[in-house]
């Protein structure tokens, strides 16, 4: 080949090589199933569009189905406690299902939720035993009302986020998270039963510890990881807002202290462990008092910083929701990053939340290439060249038009 036209090849090679790896990084979801899920009987949505609009009244149904999307990614839901909250009152079980189409090739993800039976998993109708085997295919990022909630909410609120976003990264990350509460429930039992008795032979209590300790410090070494990944861009995301304002995130442990992300940190696992055994060792006494386990990841916190100042204290709203708006960005751009693929975007009801400065910065920072769900009462809050492409459903009690 002449050394011209080898140029040439090469060149068109390298474009359409770029195109090929853009092409894939799309991710659609092309149908959804609900059964039984939540107020809706019998439903089936096909999709045609990456912008997706259900509008409607409040308490009509427009959050489950941005729900039973979620849970197709990660099996969890911030608004259920067990699975029985996923079920329509009145029956036995429930079920979901959604087809994803990447190019070249689609994925049909279903879950039958019917307990106290095992949740049964299926991808492509093969049954799959492990959620990591589930969870790796479906990605999601999040929005809702309840997440300008996450400064001023409880501790529970911000682990839950935490733990459900490095679930869409690390889809074995649930199963780690489920081994290390079930070690905690025996542990707490066991300490029910020796209440109170420093004197009684803490040898099982040793065991549990040991046990704790290798599953918390994974835990905890995850969540390091993810937060150290996701400030760098949050504080992009959120100069980009606020040019005048630093935002910075502090992990609360109870193992290791305050850990402040703003600095690169070396934090190994094996300093954590060394920590989580150090720490154990040291409130043994009290947890024996107390009956319950004080040391580990299920006790720590996050906090977010604004030139220094925490947040949760000190911030106006329109700050809190700079926050939260930059950390689900990050937290959109962080998973793109890390498996390849661009998330589905849900937002439900976020915008009427959002002043005007803020709603535009959401939808131009979201792009035209993610697929984006959203909830609202009306249309009134998007211009006519965003909905120029909107695919819209009304949804009224549980039946969608």
């Amino acid at each position: 080949m002449p050394e011209g036209n080898f140029g040439l090849f090469f060149v068109l090679f390298y474009l359409y090589t770029l195109a090929f790896l853009y092409k894939i990084n799309i991710m659609f979801i092309k149908s959804l199933i609900l059964k039984n899920y939540r107020n809706y009987s019998n439903l089936k949505l096909d999709f045609h569009s990456k912008k997706i609009l259900f509008i409607g009244k409040n308490a009509q149904g427009k959050t489950n189905l941005l729900e039973s999307v979620y849970y197709l990614s990660c099996l969890g839901s911030p608004r259920a406690k067990n699975d029985t909250d996923f079920i329509k009152w009145g029956e036995n079980a429930a079920f979901v299902s959604a087809i994803l189409e990447k190019p070249d090739f689609e994925t049909e993800l279903s879950v039958k939720i019917n307990p106290p039976q095992k949740k049964e998993l299926k991808v492509n109708q093969v049954k799959k035993s492990k959620s990591s085997e589930f969870c790796s295919h479906l990605s999601v990022v999040s929005f809702s009302v309840n997440d300008l909630l996450l400064l001023r909410g409880v501790p529970e609120d911000r682990r839950s986020w935490l733990d459900l976003a490095i679930s869409q990264i690390y889809p074995a990350y649930p199963d780690r998270i489920s081994k290390y509460n079930k070690i905690r429930t025996q542990k707490n039992n066991y300490l029910k039963e020796i209440k109170g008795n420093i004197s009684a032979n803490t040898e099982l209590l040793d065991v549990w510890n040991s046990q704790l300790c290798v599953a918390g410090s994974n835990i905890i070494y995850l969540r390091l990881k993810f937060l150290n990944e996701l400030q760098k861009i949050a504080v992009e995301k959120h100069f980009q807002i606020a040019a005048d304002e630093y935002f910075s995130i502090l992990y609360n442990s109870t193992v290791s202290g305050d850990i402040n992300f703003a600095a690169e940190q070396n934090i190994t696992i094996e300093n954590i462990v060394q920590d989580f055994q150090k720490k154990l060792e040291e409130r043994k006494t009290e947890e024996i008092i107390r009956a319950q386990a004080l040391v580990g990841p299920h006790r720590d916190d996050v906090s977010y910083f604004i030139n220094n100042i925490e947040s949760k204290k000190f911030a106006s709203q329109g700050q809190q929701r700079t926050i939260v708006l930059s950390l689900k960005l990050a937290e959109l751009e962080l998973i793109k990053q890390k498996i390849n693929d661009k998330p589905v975007l849900l937002l439900d009801d976020v915008l009427a939340e959002l002043d005007n400065n803020r709603q535009n910065y959401l939808l131009n920072a979201i792009g035209n290439e993610t697929q984006t769900i959203i909830t609202s009462v009306d249309t009134v809050l998007f211009g006519n060249e965003y909905l120029k492409d909107v695919e819209v459903f009304t949804v009224e009690n549980g039946a969608i038009e």
